[in-house]
């Protein structure tokens, strides 16, 4: 294979990130294939959020001294960034939350307690991460709603014609995510949001491994709600984003109350504030906010269309050396239908033995079921190694991580 096709300069990206030029035991340089479950920071987010911290460091909103104007500007700047990146129509609809988790637990907690009632039926998936199957689990419990679950099947994708069958059953949202961040899958949202729609069904994408690494567009993918996380994409931990339709936003009850989410409040009584600010109580993330804008800044230099296309080609090249070496088990489809993760198994070794034995050389991959347990379920097994990439990761790397699985096999034979 063609491991120069890429227009990505990687070892100019690679810069731009030290933690990468680390040695992780002595001798040892770190080789970082984790960035699903969280990605690595440039050193322009690090930059701009130092600079919030040192120059204009205060409270939002409220003041009117020059720090407290300038701190204001600059998160509400960074709120504008994620909102064109997501080509969401106005800013006001980008809600800051501290996660994809919190994103969701908000959308099930205000529109679903407010919304779905008793016998309701809410459409989920086989292959959600926890924070999209455990939010609707409290819900349903407290409110008898019925769950019901598109399945997976054995190559990894959405059994679509399952899915419409479900659809009969008239249900009042259907979510799901749009990148499996076990088997990489990327699912066909338009897709489904339009016959959720044409069945009368509210719908919210899980975007946590989307957003960073496809062009997702709310407006053409027509979503009512979409999550996702900083800490995935270049930017901070502590601080992600809901985006939701501007209607359902404005009837939605506070998720939270607090300072900042309030008009007017009297000793009985209080009077919400707009959108977005009524979802935002107490003194928010500010610092992690900035650094949130910066993340998108530096993918936006890069492109969202460059950082698929790279990514497909690396993730190709991992599954194409994976597949040479005997006893490992890959999850999920082909290459062109997936993201830069794989998730493996290697004889009848345990995810984690695999993992500990790759990073004695260095290589930082993840183990066990990924807050995907039901998934994990359904494949017959208990846990996984997964390697995941990022525009930093260079195909070096994936010959790395197969030197690596060798050396596992040499250690257990």
């Amino acid at each position: 294979m063609n491991i120069q096709t890429t227009a990505l300069d990687v070892a100019k990206i690679r810069e731009d990130f030290p933690i990468l030029a680390r040695e992780v035991h002595p001798g040892v340089p770190l080789v970082y294939l984790d960035s699903t479950a969280t990605s690595q920071r440039p050193r322009q987010v690090v930059e701009a959020m130092e600079r919030l911290i040192y120059h204009s460091n205060a409270n939002i909103h409220r003041g009117i001294h020059v720090l407290a104007e300038e701190a204001t500007a600059a998160y509400e700047e960074a709120r504008g960034k994620i909102a064109k990146f997501i080509n969401a129509p106005s800013a006001r609809q980008v809600i800051y939350t501290r996660n994809t988790t919190e994103s969701i637990n908000l959308v099930a907690q205000s529109w679903g307690r407010a919304n779905l009632k008793a016998g309701d039926v809410v459409i989920l998936t086989e292959m959600e991460h926890h924070s999209n199957l455990v939010p609707w689990q409290i819900l349903a419990m407290e409110k008898n709603l019925r769950l019901e679950f598109i399945p997976v099947t054995e190559d990894g994708l959405l059994d679509l014609d399952a899915y419409r069958e479900l659809l009969t059953l008239e249900p009042k949202l259907v979510a799901f995510t749009q990148m499996s961040n076990v088997l990489g899958t990327i699912n066909p949202a338009k897709e489904i949001i339009v016959l959720a729609h044409a069945a009368g069904a509210v719908t919210l994408v899980d975007g946590a491994q989307s957003v960073p690494h496809l062009p997702v567009d709310v407006q053409a993918l027509n979503a009512d709600f979409l999550a996702f996380s900083a800490h995935k994409m270049l930017g901070p931990t502590g601080i992600g984003a809901l985006y939701g339709r501007k209607e359902l936003l404005e009837a939605m009850p506070p998720f939270m109350g607090g300072g900042d989410m309030i008009k007017r409040v009297e000793l009985r009584s209080f009077q919400p504030n707009s959108i977005p600010h009524k979802f935002e109580a107490g003194t928010p993330a500010i610092t992690e906010a900035i650094g949130f804008g910066a993340a998108v800044d530096y993918l936006n230099q890069i492109g969202m269309v460059a950082v698929e296309s790279y990514e497909q080609e690396i993730v190709a090249y991992a599954l194409e050396r994976l597949a040479e070496i005997p006893g490992v088990r890959v999850f999920g489809p082909e290459a062109e239908q997936k993201g830069a993760v794989v998730s493996f198994l290697l004889d009848d070794l345990h995810a984690h033995d695999i993992s500990q034995v790759l990073d004695m050389h260095g290589i930082a991959v993840r183990a066990g079921h990924h807050c995907a347990q039901p998934l994990h379920d359904k494949f017959g097994i208990t846990s996984t190694a997964r390697a995941s990439f990022y525009i930093y990761s260079a195909f070096e790397e994936v010959d790395k991580l197969v030197a690596g699985i060798y050396k596992v096999k040499e250690m257990f034979a």
